[in-house]
């Protein structure tokens, strides 16, 4: 049998449980092998009974002292118990529904056993497994993997089932890792890694298989990296001149800070290199990103070249056409707006000045994609809110030019280790500086005590002529009750709370054209308070707004809280973000302080990574990460660093994988990007 023989081909997987292993993506002995176990029970050591610890299991050797007594309580519940003992003490084991074992525990024969002290029932353990001394290695004595399960399949059939493919398949393992790698890092060979992830004999073993693997997985990833950079030096473009930016600075209604200019400079480099730009911005909320983009714009307009700025949404597109329209409008660049919902003739007069090169610089939504938009000479695409679009998209709007600069900009703050795996192949710049008058945005934690007072301080707001965003985590009534609810809420405030007060509702569920209605009201000041969810975590600039209040506000990530606090604090007036939590968890406790000690967003996600891990940052798997089945971000870091200098020693240009030793890896790193484990977004 080879790697990708049919599961059915091993004994006992018929077509009935081929079907089962499919829910867990199991069709070939391959995916067999590379379905890792989450987790193992130690069954080698034994614990004498008085050191017996309740709810840890644990192997123990005893000898049966009683006869089984089996009890049927009623029809569908039976229960056998017998009494064991060792020199140290004695134990009741409890089985349910097992009415056999009575015939297979004898009175006077020794056993070994793994299970749990039971915590409330004194000395008892409950359906413990075991096999003779006379017999051991079954189901003790080794280290257990246990694997992740489905409706049908047990993890006895999963051992049996991968056993099986390891003795059929496991020699046809390809090795990924080159000789000289695996020597310098001290790396085990495939076969072994393989066996012993699934049948560890030692915990040294089991580490040493985990290391590899890990190593792997990392190294395929950030060779995959490595090779998109070749690829990208192998592209010359024609060098922008960038002694351009005199008139551009000089026009600025206000001194950039030292970050944006860093962040310009940055870019400029990049155009001027005769390659292809491939930057990520990163900016905390208010740091200036659109000023380093429309410098971008200007020295590319300046070159004789198109810019194009695609935006999320119609409002964000809105907003940025207005932005840009202040700072480049006065230097002569004709800014066009391209949104789905221009009228026909609207639309035809911009997709002709685009097509024409009238339009230097247009900006607009994923309708800048559509095949009837046509550039004259595309030279630079910068892309807002990357995680937003996916590669796909990116590639379909930079394939409309002649390999044209690409900007992406992100106001989520990323953790540089995180950092390294997400946007592995662009060069990053940081804004890490806030422009000059921009104030702190004071925070406070508050529980229900303070509601009332709260209530007052949202009155005292709307009252001085400001308003107030109101988050809640859930659109309708959870059925706990637990969950502020932004539909019911919005119509409590309303009605009971603050019937003088205009209250508008928005969240995901409603129509795109409800959504842009209520943010755009919120905008022009015709809402005073809008309940919402985190639909507005991304929104649109509204500097009036100067209070938010985040119900269940221990039911967001830190970064996520720390977006959302960046809807106010954006004109002159101070603002202020109220965080309701009625938990006392010591640890939610001190993570929501920690919100309300610093505005550093880079800090924060830093926390946000050690207490949640990635996810938070990105949510699914679409989002850049890369499928990691047995890697971990916070516990594999040293090893990702290692993983990341091996691979960029060992891949120099866009030829690096072509010999035929490399077969391999350069197969994985193919299937890797081209959307075989991972989207690259």
């Amino acid at each position: 049998m080879d790697l990708f023989s049919p599961v059915t081909e091993l004994r006992g997987i018929g077509p009935a449980r081929a079907k089962q292993l499919q829910k867990l993506q199991i069709r070939t002995l391959y995916d067999l092998l590379a379905f890792f176990p989450r987790g193992y029970e130690d069954r080698t050591q034994l614990v004498p009974i008085e050191e017996l610890q309740p709810g840890q299991p644990v192997c123990f050797r005893a000898l049966v002292i009683s006869q089984p007594q089996l009890h049927r309580i009623r029809k569908g519940l039976d229960i056998t118990r017998v009494q064991v003992a060792d020199a140290t003490g004695r134990l009741k084991l409890v089985f349910f529904n097992r009415p056999y074992l009575k015939d297979q525990l004898h009175y006077g024969e020794e056993y070994f056993f793994y299970g749990a002290l039971a915590d409330d029932y004194g000395a008892q353990v409950t359906n413990p497994v075991f096999e003779p001394v006379s017999k051991p290695g079954a189901v003790t004595g080794r280290i257990l993997p246990i694997y992740p399960l489905t409706a049908g399949v047990t993890n006895t059939m999963l051992v049996s089932c991968v056993q099986q493919a390891l003795a059929a398949a496991a020699d046809a393992l390809p090795e990924i890792l080159p000789a000289q790698v695996r020597m310098e890092y001290g790396l085990c060979g495939v076969k072994q890694a393989y066996r012993a992830i699934h049948a560890p004999q030692s915990q040294q073993e089991l580490t040493d298989a985990r290391r590899r693997l890990v190593f792997e997985e990392f190294f395929i990833f950030s060779a995959g990296l490595s090779m998109l950079r070749a690829e990208r030096t192998d592209v010359h473009t024609d060098p922008y001149r960038t002694d351009v930016l005199d008139r551009f600075w000089s026009a600025l209604p206000f001194p950039p800070t030292g970050a944006q200019r860093r962040a310009v400079n940055e870019v400029l480099h990049d155009l001027s290199s005769g390659r292809p730009m491939n930057r990520l911005l990163q900016g905390d909320v208010g740091s200036g990103k659109t000023v380093v983009a429309a410098a971008a714009c200007w020295c590319t307009v300046k070159n004789g070249r198109q810019a194009a700025f695609m935006a999320p949404t119609e409002i964000l597109a809105e907003q940025h056409a207005r932005t840009l329209e202040g700072l480049l409008g006065p230097l002569g660049v004709k800014i066009i707006l391209l949104t789905g919902s221009l009228g026909a003739a609207a639309k035809r007069a911009a997709l002709s000045a685009i097509e024409d090169g009238s339009a230097q610089l247009v900006v607009g939504t994923h309708a800048l994609i559509s095949a009837n938009v046509r550039f004259q000479r595309l030279g630079l695409v910068i892309a807002d809110e990357q995680h937003r679009f996916g590669v796909a998209q990116r590639t379909q709007l930079t394939a409309k030019g002649n390999c044209p600069h690409l900007l992406v900009m992100s106001a989520t703050p990323i953790p540089r280790t995180l950092a390294l795996i997400a946007y592995g192949d662009l060069d990053v710049s940081i804004l890490d500086e806030l422009p000059p008058g921009r104030r702190r945005v004071e925070t406070y934690l508050v529980d229900e005590s303070m509601r009332s007072r709260i209530h007052a301080f949202i009155r005292r707001q709307c009252s001085e002529g400001h308003q107030v965003y109101v988050i809640c985590p859930a659109v309708e009534d959870s059925e706990d009750g637990t969950l502020k609810s932004a539909e019911s809420w919005a119509e409590a405030l309303e009605k009971t709370v603050f019937p003088d007060l205009r209250v508008g509702l928005l969240h995901g569920k409603m129509k795109g054209p409800e959504k842009d209605d209520a943010l755009t009201r919120f905008a022009a000041g015709e809402t005073d308070i809008l309940v919402a969810t985190t639909v507005v975590e991304v929104g649109v600039d509204v500097p009036n707004a100067t209070l938010i209040v985040i119900e269940n506000a221990d039911r967001f990530g830190l970064s996520q809280l720390h977006q959302l606090r960046g809807r106010v604090g954006r004109g002159g007036a101070q603002s202020y973000c109220v965080l309701f939590s009625s938990s006392r968890n010591a640890e939610t406790q001190a993570r929501l302080k920690a919100l309300c000690a610093t505005n550093d967003g880079f800090r924060i996600a830093e926390q946000d990574l050690a207490l949640r891990g990635p996810g938070d940052f990105f949510g699914s798997r679409q989002h850049g990460l890369p499928l990691l089945k047995v890697a971990s971000l916070q516990m594999d870091l040293d090893t990702l660093r290692q993983a990341q200098a091996a691979a960029a020693q060992y891949i120099t240009d866009s030829s690096s994988l072509t010999s035929p030793a490399l077969a391999p890896l350069r197969a994985r790193v193919q299937a890797l990007f081209n959307g075989g484990e991972i989207s690259l977004n």
